[in-house]
């Protein structure tokens, strides 16, 4: 059997990682980002598959397509490319799988999200191998501890983990400590496709904040002084599904070609909070592409196009009508776009002229989310594990959404999905506070 891993240049890092010995049950890469952590995992993975006895295996990350994308497909550096010829998309009574045959025996990789209240639900009863987790800190923790569970009457067991530096008092750390990992750091330079030119580009722009130069291009866990939303707790603010009375469904957006196209889909319920009954806002879905991050830059006309697919599909699943779709006023070509097909854009409030107290401009509407989070009116709603269009990107953008510590002023960063959120509450203020 012939795998395609001599064919790909992978950097001394990479190589170091990715033929050392198994000498370790759980093997975490943290790093900066674009550190080509994701490529070593795989190929890490497809060596351990061709020598492990056992037969099925679990790579993981935030939602279903995720897990797919990052470990399967990969880039073309998946380990459907590197098992090219010898591999199949398969599905069985555990779920959607990658078989491999190899002389080692028959191998089923399960793919599969991990961060809903229930996730762990997936897994049990399964009798797994290995397990490979992708952004382990973004998954839900019962996950985690039940698929340690799972491997343990493997022959030959093995976890393996990435994530960017969380912050230093996250609960991932502790569940490093208990199982003993075998930590290596990454930084940018350790990914071959990185040129001098872009790493230097990325260097100067990151310089701009503290907070991200430390984090994101060193590689080093930071405490993220004065995020935004610090309020925000993924425990008590999200929901498997939505509670209470639908009373309106409408969509936000915010575009750009280089920068991220975001929309968010976002349901008013009636429903009681704290033993009184008040109106709450569900933020249901979410569709986003980032063109600088993905490499896919795409016209407006296109993303239009997604977008109504992307309102089609909520309608559809919550059985609603939307009442309006609301465009940053700077997206104007946009929102062109989407009245070409037939969609009645209007312009949101992006707070550019409000004064409230002793407050001005985007801050109002700041204060005006915070608020709700505050007050019990806000909620996250899980989509299924199938859907392209969770809340996985507005979940990253909440930790990294912070305030410049000489100016006090929101760092223009890490803050797409955040606009067309601050638009939600501003149209949700307006209409039900």
């Amino acid at each position: 059997m012939q795998t395609n891993l001599t064919e790909v240049n992978y950097s001394p890092k990479q190589s170091s990682f990715i033929f050392s010995k198994f000498d370790h049950t759980f093997d975490v890469n943290e790093g900066s980002i674009r550190a080509g952590k994701t490529a070593a995992d795989d190929a890490r993975l497809a060596l351990f598959y061709t020598l492990s006895t056992d037969e099925n295996h679990l790579v993981s990350a935030y939602n279903q397509e995720l897990a797919y994308n990052l470990f399967i497909e990969g880039d073309g550096m998946g380990l459907a490319y590197i098992f090219d010829g010898c591999s199949e998309l398969r599905r069985d009574r555990s779920g959607d799988h990658l078989a491999i045959d190899l002389p080692s025996g028959h191998k089923k990789v399960y793919f599969k999200g991990g961060a809903k209240s229930n996730s762990a639900n997936a897994i049990r009863g399964m009798s797994l191998g290995s397990v490979a987790y992708s952004e382990i800190n973004l998954l839900n923790l019962e996950f985690v501890n039940e698929s340690f569970r799972r491997t343990a009457a493997a022959q030959f067991r093995y976890h393996l983990a990435d994530l960017n530096p969380p912050a230093p008092q996250d609960p991932i750390i502790k569940v490093f400590a208990e199982r003993d990992a075998h930590w290596l750091h990454w930084r940018m330079n350790d990914n071959p496709v990185m040129t001098p030119r872009r790493l230097a580009e990325m260097e100067a722009e990151l310089k701009k904040n503290p907070y991200l130069y430390k984090r994101d291009w060193l590689g080093l866990r930071v405490m993220p002084e004065g995020v935004i939303y610090a309020m925000f707790d993924p425990d008590t603010m999200t929901e498997a599904t939505l509670m209470g009375d639908p009373v309106e469904m409408y969509f936000e957006a915010d575009a750009g070609q280089e920068d991220a196209t975001t929309m968010s889909c976002n349901i008013v319920t009636r429903r009681r909070v704290n033993g009184q009954y008040k109106f709450v806002l569900n933020r249901v879905a979410n569709f986003y592409h980032s063109g600088r991050e993905t490499g896919d830059k795409r016209a407006m006309s296109t993303y239009a196009a997604e977008l109504v697919e992307f309102i089609h599909w909520c309608c559809d699943r919550w059985q609603m009508h939307y009442s309006t779709v609301e465009v940053d006023p700077a997206s104007l070509a946009l929102r062109m776009e989407l009245i070409k097909l037939g969609v009645d854009a209007n312009t949101a409030n992006n707070n550019g002229h409000e004064v409230v107290g002793g407050r001005k401009g985007i801050e109002v509407g700041i204060q005006r989310q915070q608020n709700l989070m505050a007050n019990g009116q806000f909620r996250l709603v899980e989509t299924p594990d199938d859907c392209d269009y969770s809340n996985y990107h507005y979940i990253k953008e909440l930790g990294m959404y912070v305030r410049d510590p000489n100016s006090g002023q929101p760092v223009d960063a890490n803050n797409h999905a955040m606009d067309e959120s601050r638009y939600a509450a501003n149209y949700f203020y307006a209409n039900y506070m």
